[in-house]
């Protein structure tokens, strides 16, 4: 009998990497460098060449991704960033984090992603930038509205339209994410050499040679076990977004009248969500684990209600309706079709 298929196991993960994951752990360890060293620079290399852009710049995490590239941009106090109701919360949290105010906009009914028309609404003589996310792995429209558009594709590793340029690009490797390491992680990417050059003095105090600090910045640097890791990964990752795309088309094609998440050709499946109306029942119901990808958009977060200027009744329902199913690369046929036959 099938055990319950869980949303994800990371453990089988790093199995079926091994014995290539401990050779490299043990490659770092051996070579005395352990923070921006060669594995770092090589990553960044690799990455960028997978992103389509010229430059990658490893740091400590998405958020400080996100939040190094709006400083780099020269957001900060007083200027506004519009962001989409249905995200997790770093995004805005990222914005705070420059003194910028983020100005949360409602999302789309079909995709959970930031209206383009509600956003070109939302801008003001002080926004500065617009922050699509690309939720659950799909790609969001790059809304061109006068202003820098900065990308949260913290889930979308591999789901990008290469061709449609942003400033900049934020992403997220932390252990759940489709390139997720074993600690934590992020990076910038961008076709701007100077943005990029700007970033790395960001990330390590400002500092450029000989202690000499040109601005004043903090600490967020990727480790290289980190980067070691994720540059065998990055090799894996075209075969585990097909992989994830097979699964979620085997449910839809087992509840074809489920009300899914619009489809994409891109998508790369982070998480595989759909909408129900009784969410508890739901997942009582069902023999598989679930999850809850966000439970309270950004207008019901306390911390975010000061920033609330309309309401988002769209984000809202998405937060009291969307369930995540198990999906990830290793999970057998056996769990897939467990899965597929709740459904059905």
């Amino acid at each position: 009998m099938t055990a319950r298929p869980p949303v994800l196991d990371l453990a089988r993960r790093a199995a079926s990497l091994q014995p290539e994951l401990a050779n490299a752990v043990d490659r770092v360890l051996r070579s005395g460098k352990f923070l921006l060293g060669p594995e770092t620079e090589t990553f960044e290399t690799e990455f960028a060449a997978f992103c389509g852009r010229r430059h990658a710049v490893a740091v400590a995490s998405g958020t400080e991704a996100l939040r190094l590239a709006l400083l780099a941009l020269g957001i900060g106090a007083s200027d506004e960033v519009v962001v989409p109701a249905m995200t997790a919360v770093p995004t805005a949290a990222a914005v705070c984090a420059t003194g910028a105010t983020p100005v949360i906009v409602d999302v789309e009914r079909d995709t959970a992603l930031l209206d383009p028309a509600r956003a070109r609404a939302a801008i003001t003589e002080r926004t500065r930038a617009v922050i699509p996310v690309h939720l659950y792995g799909r790609p969001a429209a790059v809304p061109d509205l006068g202003v820098t558009t900065l990308e949260d594709a913290a889930q979308a590793h591999g789901a990008l339209d290469e061709h449609a340029r942003s400033a900049a690009v934020a992403y997220s490797f932390y252990p759940t994410k489709n390139l997720g390491g074993v600690g934590d992680g992020g990076a910038i990417v961008t076709d701007d050499a100077d943005l990029a050059a700007q970033v790395r003095l960001l990330r390590a105090h400002g500092l450029t040679s000989g202690y000499e600090h040109t601005v004043v910045a903090g600490n967020s640097r990727l480790s290289e076990i980190e980067a070691a890791v994720l540059r065998i990964e990055l090799r894996r990752l075209p075969e585990w977004n097909a992989r994830r795309r097979a699964i979620v088309q085997a449910y839809r094609d087992a509840a074809p009248a489920m009300r899914w998440q619009a489809s994409h050709e891109r998508h790369v499946y982070h998480l595989c969500v759909a909408r129900v109306d009784d969410r508890d029942e739901f997942r009582a119901r069902m023999p598989f684990d679930t999850g809850v990808h966000y439970p309270r958009a950004l207008t019901q977060q306390p911390a975010y209600r000061p920033f609330v200027r309309d309401p988002c009744p769209e984000a809202e329902s998405w937060a009291a309706e969307c369930i995540s199913l198990p999906c990830f690369p290793e999970m057998t046929d056996d769990e897939i079709e467990l899965v597929c036959r709740a459904l059905r």
